[in-house]
């Protein structure tokens, strides 16, 4: 059978002229949602968006032939990228983690990560079905060294049959925690199953220290509330409780961005939800849900960027 022949649509994005291709593609099947349409949620997102991958190297999960077919992760820059796409190399230590799992680096010394500073890399990368975008909480210098991380993270994972009822009541737990110490906290509904917690921090301990801050919290809301969190992952406990996974933390781990799209049956978002709605979550099973991209474009032109607002940030 011969190949498909690929579509070419040829547009100017903040100078910079790029060719789209297949915008006719289904990459999300059970709602047909098109490629088309993914860039143009990125587009629509970017303002939102961008400021939290600025400066941070971005890790891709693409899905050339839709989210029912395969998937791989992508550090690298892509071979042809445009020479305007600004990268950073990261020396390799062995093998490093992405987004819960690792991966060997053998043959290679270094990384060189895409970096997306405006809406043409954003869209660079997204015509390559790239629909997850997932970034470290630390950021580089501009000499190209990494930085302290400037956020702490949280994972609440649930098991089934846990979901984002139990997640929200473990939110606010850590929340409460969080606020002893000082730092304020947005709470991300996952796309997937469950959540993130962000706090901002002033970049002043290492990846390391904040691993230690978080895997505390952990243990002491294991302590608390055995019947609700697990702080290992231990898989045969799994069930019914929430996984804080305070490992994301670490320098070498990743986390999907906010207002990033998710790869799964519909295009979920990872989307910044108000405390209210965390709350009432905690409160009424079944009252929280994931969100798609849709709802996620009218809450922004509603409410602005939530998650900028509930850290502080400008």
């Amino acid at each position: 059978m011969p190949d498909r022949e690929i579509e070419l649509t040829a547009v100017l994005v903040d100078g910079h002229r790029l060719r789209l291709s297949n915008l006719d593609k289904v990459m999300y099947p059970a709602t047909e949602t098109t490629k088309g349409e993914v860039l143009n949620y990125y587009a629509r997102v970017a303002p939102f968006l961008l400021p939290h991958l600025a400066d941070r190297p971005i890790t891709r999960i693409r899905w050339p032939h839709g989210t029912d077919g395969p998937s791989f992760f992508e550090k690298n820059l892509p071979p042809g990228a445009p020479s305007w796409l600004r990268s950073v190399a990261v020396p390799t230590s062995g093998s490093r983690s992405e987004s819960g799992g690792s991966r060997s680096m053998r043959g290679h010394d270094t990384i060189r990560y895409p970096l997306v500073d405006g809406a043409a890399a954003l869209t660079y990368l997204v015509n390559l079905a790239s629909l997850e975008l997932h970034v470290p909480q630390w950021r580089f210098h501009t000499d190209g060294r990494p930085g302290n991380p400037d956020r702490l993270v949280i994972d609440l994972d649930p098991g089934v049959p846990a979901g984002l009822h139990e997640c929200a009541q473990l939110a606010l737990l850590v929340r409460e925690r969080l606020e002893r110490i000082g730092l304020r906290t947005a709470p991300v509904t996952s796309g997937s199953k469950g959540m993130q917690l962000y706090a901002a921090l002033p970049g002043e301990q290492d990846s390391g220290t904040i691993s230690d801050v978080a895997r505390e919290i952990a243990q002491e809301l294991t302590r608390l509330r055995p019947e609700l969190v697990l702080w290992k992952m231990t898989k045969s406990l799994r069930p019914g409780k929430v996984l804080l996974d305070w490992s994301q933390n670490a320098a070498a781990k990743t986390t999907i961005a906010p207002y990033s799209l998710r790869g799964k049956e519909a295009p979920f978002v990872a989307a910044p939800r108000t405390w209210a709605e965390i709350e009432v979550g905690a409160e009424r099973r079944e009252s929280l849900s994931q969100l798609d991209m849709d709802e996620v474009l009218d809450r922004v032109a509603r409410d602005g960027d939530l998650f900028a607002a509930a850290l502080g940030q400008p």
